[in-house]
């Protein structure tokens, strides 16, 4: 499009050189012009952009257009000219071929690059930038370090496929965007000089050129195995020549020597791997040295785990002819891993007295073997592993070691709670060798202690008084207490309000605590607690036969006494009983209270003297019910009350006036 432009902008200067012809003609071209210029105007939408420049004018307008197929301005014809364009639609690859439907390709150009907007106009609009645009679109995704790259780091003269080159009508070939090939190579150096063909992604990612995950030796010609998985590339891949690129085919591989130098110097005739693998050069085979070599015809066959040490272990530089010393295990293994601590022994401390060469560990050393020593293992001492004794762990084992008492290896559970004497820290005072758990603590011996078990106590399991506590992981559990008073295994559910009992003294100077009340044998057992001695409040009557919760009331609606506030309890009737009078009996604000006509061994009858009043009951009054006088019967805050006051004091009142009051 740019070619067609620079030749235009030719054409327009050869024409404008000065002839005798063109001065001439020139008074009749004007008048033409201005003719011509109103009718352009009718024929052309508007100037066409910098880039068409060349085709403007009304005698080029079937360059674009094909003027024949009808329509407004006829069909386009932008691929005769963007031929590149035709070709990518062509094949079905690129953008355009994601955008441009096949049935009429250049109608759709207008859909994107429109034309006849001004000089000015730009063609091209990308969609949101020409940096942010989605390259999925173009049909190559840019993933790994490709998605970081700038456009033209790519997208330059340089990398223009040569094959596509005539086709892009752009002159400045930087400005394009076709024509690259999507090999790698086309991009980037080929290190393999087009032996290993050209898929790179086959052993390559975008992310990291020299992550080569992808690669499967196991389908070449030479598997990977053993110690070989490990070796760097580059090991083996060397350059033919210095500074050359690594060769990757024609390398030998069919022997060892191919790679490896021969440490035994042609001694062995076999392959090596008759003798070694891959796994490891130290490790050889059994078999292998078997077939090369007898060892069973020496005076040291091989045995155990011996068969597997590496020759070289013994024979020391490949010398295979020089003697090696064998009488005994420490001709071989040194240091001695126990440190001489049995040199003293009979056998001058033999290691086959304990091992064999089937392996180092376990030891042969038995239980049985253990009773010739000072301490035989019995019970779950036998169980025991070794190196939970013999520490510590490694060449610094320490096999003589102090066993008199059992705090020589074990740790004081009770943190010193009985060093004192009696017992002074011997375990075995309480505990025995088949388990630390159960005691073997008896009941007898506790009656011996300052709080013998009794009653209830006996039925209590040891760990509901001796626990620890349970924020302090590293507490032992307490078996000795300053206190033994009741209160320092239970809550004092009453909160001290009965101090002046509890703190009594026994006739053995303990304090009486909660058995000033209760017993051990049953808690609700309170034959113990005299109300009438110990109380201002005297039971008698009625009262005697009361359960406490009913005046002695707990809280929060609580259905047992563990919260009630004793002292609160109130000590005049009212404090209990409804007031069932509405309190019409009392005077000045004060209520004479209940026993002023009650006693508590029954509310009815009454003991209210009527004597006392200012109508006295004589005679045939004396037989009188009170509810034949006492009528009147009143509504207090919803309850039907008898009301004893007012009554008629008068005879007429009550027999009629003709009843002679004398």
């Amino acid at each position: 499009m740019r070619a067609r432009e620079t030749q235009a902008t030719q054409k327009s200067k050869a024409h404008n050189r000065p002839s005798l012809r063109l001065r001439a003609a020139l008074p009749w071209l004007c008048l033409l012009v201005a003719a011509s210029g109103v009718s352009r105007a009718q024929i052309s939408p508007g100037p066409l952009s910098r880039a068409h420049q060349s085709l403007s004018g009304v005698t080029q307008c079937t360059s674009c257009h094909n003027l024949g197929s009808g329509g407004g301005g006829g069909a386009l014809k932008c691929l005769e000219c963007h031929t590149e364009i035709a070709q990518r639609l062509k094949v079905n690859q690129g953008f355009h071929a994601g955008v441009v439907k096949h049935d009429n390709p250049n109608k759709d150009c207008v859909r994107c690059h429109s034309e006849h907007n001004g000089e000015d106009f730009r063609l091209i609009h990308w969609e949101p930038s020409q940096e942010k645009f989605d390259h999925n679109k173009a049909g190559y995704p840019l993933d790994g370090k490709h998605a970081g790259l700038e456009c033209r780091q790519c997208h330059n003269s340089t990398r223009i496929d040569a094959q596509f080159r005539p086709l892009i009508r752009e002159k400045d070939l930087n400005r394009s965007f076709l024509g690259l090939a999507r090999a790698c190579a086309s991009c980037h150096r080929d290190f393999h000089e087009g032996r290993l063909g050209k898929e790179c992604q086959t052993c390559h990612n975008t992310s990291n050129w020299k992550d080569t995950t992808k690669f499967d030796h196991s389908r070449t010609r030479y598997p990977l195995t053993g110690e070989h998985i490990r070796v760097a590339c580059a090991k083996c891949h060397t350059p033919a020549e210095p500074g050359g690129a690594p060769r990757f085919t024609g390398l030998k591989f069919s022997t060892c020597a191919a790679c490896h130098a021969d440490p035994h110097h042609g001694a062995f005739q076999k392959d090596c791997s008759s003798c070694h693998s891959t796994a490891g050069w130290k490790q050889l085979s059994s078999a292998g040295l078997s077939s090369q070599f007898d060892h069973d015809k020496t005076a040291y066959p091989l045995r155990g785990k011996h068969s597997a040490v590496n020759c070289l272990v013994c024979h020391r530089n490949g010398n295979f002819k020089a003697p090696v010393p064998h009488a005994l295990c420490a001709d071989c293994h040194k240091p001695d891993p126990h440190s001489g601590q049995f040199a003293r022994r009979k056998d001058g401390g033999k290691c086959e007295s304990c091992h064999n060469v089937e392996g180092f560990k376990p030891s042969t050393y038995t239980v049985k073997d253990h009773a010739t020593s000072g301490f035989p293992l019995e019970a779950a001492h036998a169980k025991t592993e070794c190196a939970k004794c013999h520490l510590p762990a490694g060449a610094a084992t320490k096999f003589k070691i102090k066993f008199a008492l059992c705090l020589d290896c074990h740790k004081d559970a009770h943190q010193g709670q009985f060093a004192a004497a009696p017992l002074l820290n011997r375990c075995e005072s309480c505990h025995n060798i088949s388990a630390f758990s159960p005691s073997t603590y008896t009941m007898a011996r506790h009656k011996q202690t300052r709080f013998p078990l009794t009653d209830g106590h006996i039925a209590v399991p040891c760990a509901d008084c001796h626990a620890a506590k349970k924020q302090d992981f590293n507490a032992a559990v307490p078996y000795h207490f300053k206190d033994v008073t009741c209160t320092t295994c239970h809550e004092d559910v009453h909160k001290g309000q009965f101090q002046r009992f509890t703190s009594k003294a026994r006739p053995d100077g303990r304090v009486l605590g909660c058995e000033a009340c209760h017993n051990l044998k049953d808690w609700a057992d309170m034959t113990k607690f005299d109300h009438d001695r110990q109380t201002t409040f005297v039971l008698i009557g009625a009262h005697k036969g009361t359960a406490c919760i009913q005046c002695h009331k707990p809280e929060n609606l609580e259905t047992t006494m563990r919260h009630v506030s004793f002292k609160s309890a109130p000590s005049e009737c009212e404090g209990c009983h409804d007031d069932p009078h509405a309190r019409q009996f009392a005077r000045d604000g004060r209520n004479p209270g209940c026993k002023s006509c009650h006693n508590t061994n029954k509310w009815k009858p009454s003991t209210f003297d009527h004597e006392q009043t200012v109508f006295s009951l004589r005679g045939a009054h004396q037989d009188v019910k009170c509810n034949a006088c006492h009528k009147e019967i009143r509504e207090v805050e919803g309850k039907r009350t008898l009301f004893y006051r007012p009554v008629p004091k008068e005879c007429a009142d009550c027999h009629g006036p003709r009843v002679n009051a004398k």
